[in-house]
């Protein structure tokens, strides 16, 4: 889901909801931070989320709900909720779900009503993408005024991408919307008539830049950017597909 609200990426002590979480198998085992899938049971649901604990020294440009913008991020978490969403705080129950898992320290957050587990994958030159697409309510970016969709759906495709370069402030934000066009390629590759859903979120991760101040170009003809692009279209087409 796309940015909103919270201004703090930091989690709360928890005392929110009640939630507990155990790993399913082990975290995916190509380079670079990685998802970790949880089984989650709140509130009497059953649902998934999954986790990158990024260590120090990482960046993440995200448009996330919870700790959204450019800036150093300690974790990443893109949580599973049911469909018909009853909460209006969003950026509180990530914050909740992540103290449930013990991290700490600034994280970017994400939700959706997609099923978690079913997450893909895809990976490009040492670029991983990591895909969640829920695809039931969807449409182009420009529409017209009077078909506007409900201010919050949490259906949602939800990029992460993980790199092993550092980029420049320019270059984040290049790899954001590299990745943004190929996710629209990927959906219409997959027969889809539309743009994406209205509350679409991507992060991108790279580590911090040292004193040369990163690659400064990640656009889709850029050595990087084409990595980008690569990963996420192969990632959203193979979760967009079913939905064709």
């Amino acid at each position: 889901m796309a940015a909103a609200g919270r201004t703090t990426a930091d989690p709360p002590s928890h005392q929110g909801c009640a939630i507990s979480s155990v790993r399913l198998g082990p975290p995916a085992q190509r380079g670079g931070p990685r998802a970790d899938l949880r089984d989650r049971h709140e509130d009497g649901q059953h649902l998934h989320h999954l986790v990158w604990r990024l260590g120090p020294g990482v960046r993440v440009c995200s448009s996330a709900v919870l700790g959204g913008g450019i800036g150093t991020r300690a974790w990443i978490l893109n949580a599973q909720v049911p469909g018909g969403y009853p909460r209006l705080d969003p950026d509180r129950h990530l914050a909740e779900v992540a103290a449930a898992e013990g991290l700490t320290g600034p994280g970017a957050g994400l939700m959706t009503a997609a099923d978690v587990a079913a997450y893909t994958t895809a990976h490009d030159g040492g670029v991983t993408a990591t895909v969640t697409a829920g695809l039931g309510v969807r449409g182009w970016a420009a529409a017209p005024d009077d078909d506007r969709a409900p201010s919050f759906r949490p259906g949602t495709v939800n990029i992460v991408v993980t790199l092993p370069v550092a980029l420049s402030d320019a270059a984040l934000v290049n790899a954001v919307a590299t990745a943004t066009e190929a996710k629209v390629q990927a959906l219409l590759d997959a027969g889809l008539d539309c743009s994406g859903t209205p509350t679409d979120a991507v992060c991108v991760a790279a580590p911090e830049p040292g004193r040369d101040g990163g690659e400064p170009f990640a656009g889709p003809r850029s050595t990087w950017g084409a990595r980008i692009a690569r990963a996420v279209h192969a990632a959203v087409l193979a979760g967009a597909r079913p939905a064709a």
